[in-house]
């Protein structure tokens, strides 16, 4: 398998669609606006571009299946698997704020490519496995910052899983006194991406589903970082709790919110 040219071939697809996405988001109406829950949204353009996503993939690996966001396909391989956020921080892209495209291949139970592209801000941050994370062409890596006091940190805020809602506030009112920062951009692809790049230097949130973090988990392992949940476990994938890093702070993180993040 040579998952260079695949990488190469992924970006250019994500590039394409996102250029889809971008000329569609500026005729977007509200009728095009769908309400999946509580201040959970999609829209046709999320669809449309994952269908087109599927379409331009699935001949790449003619035997991979799919864990998609809109379940445009819900077939499965049984060694590869493509993972696919279409436009991973809808609410944004509704409102002209920065959003991306999150592909990942999944090979047995592991991440071996990963591609994040910030479409309106035309970044596009990929690894694939044995390789370092470049972003547009240039290697990155995470950032040497050796204390939660000396970090800016990502997060995401809870928008329809409050279950744990007071003890978030918790984390945060401790991170805004005793970090450099916080920051929410709502796309956990793109916060994922900026700790690879170290321009974060750590990230946390709950209630993930595995297309807001496979790709972007990746880029933080081939950039030198670390990931875990709230345990410390690097089972994460599925678990919907991730804290990642640098690797320096990561376990200062975990001791922080496992005690306040618990369940």
């Amino acid at each position: 398998m040579d998952l260079q040219t695949i990488c190469l071939q992924t970006i250019e697809i994500a590039k394409e669609v996102g250029e889809y996405i971008r000329t569609s988001g500026k005729v977007l109406t509200q009728k095009q606006i769908e309400t999946k829950g509580a201040n959970d949204f999609v829209t046709e353009i999320d669809k449309g571009s994952e269908d087109r996503l599927v379409k331009k993939l699935a001949p790449l690996i003619t035997s991979a299946g799919f864990i998609t966001e809109e379940e445009t396909n819900t077939t499965r391989g049984v060694e590869y698997n493509w993972i696919i956020d279409p436009i991973d921080g809808t609410t944004n892209f509704i409102h002209g704020v920065p959003h991306a495209i999150s592909i990942a291949l999944m090979q047995n139970k592991g991440i071996v490519l990963g591609v994040v592209y910030e479409i309106m801000m035309d970044e596009c941050f990929y690894s694939w496995l044995g390789a370092p994370a470049y972003c547009n062409g240039k290697e990155i890596h995470v950032s040497q910052t050796n204390s939660v006091a000396q970090s800016l940190i990502g997060t995401g805020f809870p928008y329809n899983d409050y279950t744990l809602i007071n003890q978030y506030g918790i984390a945060m009112n401790y991170f805004m006194q005793h970090s450099h920062g916080l920051r929410r951009l709502g796309s956990a692809a793109t916060d994922l991406a900026y700790v690879a790049c170290g321009r974060y230097d750590s990230f946390f949130e709950y209630s993930l589903k595995p297309w807001d973090i496979a790709a972007g988990i990746f880029l933080i392992q081939q950039a030198g970082g670390a990931y875990s949940n709230f345990s410390g476990s690097n089972d994460v994938l599925f678990s919907g709790e991730l804290i990642a890093s640098n690797g320096k702070t990561q376990q200062e993180m975990i001791d922080i919110l496992q005690p306040i993040l618990k369940k």
